[in-house]
């Protein structure tokens, strides 16, 4: 299967578990690897037989910026059923989601989800 994959969308968000989570906010950064066919795309050049991963970005933004979560499992899982709910070329999805600052006493990179998803037949 042949994918499309976009990196490192960064968005402002207000998901979390914590009060001061939802109120003020805070960075999260989206990854999405999307399963497709995309050899007609590859053969007539026509933005149409493909995925548009402009409108694919808008969506992702929408989930992250204006909708709220406790979890960023629910995030992930937000933006992966509505991806393979509106974009029926898209076959199989991996979503990343990844809180790089999150409210804990250490030091580290952030934490990250990922979770897998495949259009039910």
């Amino acid at each position: 299967m042949d994918k499309i994959t976009l990196q490192g969308m960064r968005f402002f968000g207000y998901h979390g578990v914590f009060p001061e989570e939802n109120k003020l906010g805070q960075r999260f950064v989206v990854d999405l690897t999307l399963f497709a066919d995309l050899k007609r795309a590859g053969v007539n050049d026509a933005l149409a037989d493909t995925v548009n991963y402009a409108e694919i970005l808008e969506t992702t933004r929408k989930v992250v910026e204006e909708e709220s979560f406790q979890l960023i499992e629910a995030v992930a899982e937000r933006i992966a059923s509505l991806l393979l709910d509106t974009y029926t070329k898209i076959n199989e999805i991996t979503v990343k989601v990844t809180k790089p600052h999150p409210p804990v006493d250490a030091h580290f990179d952030g934490v990250s989800v990922e979770i897998n998803r495949k259009r039910e037949t």
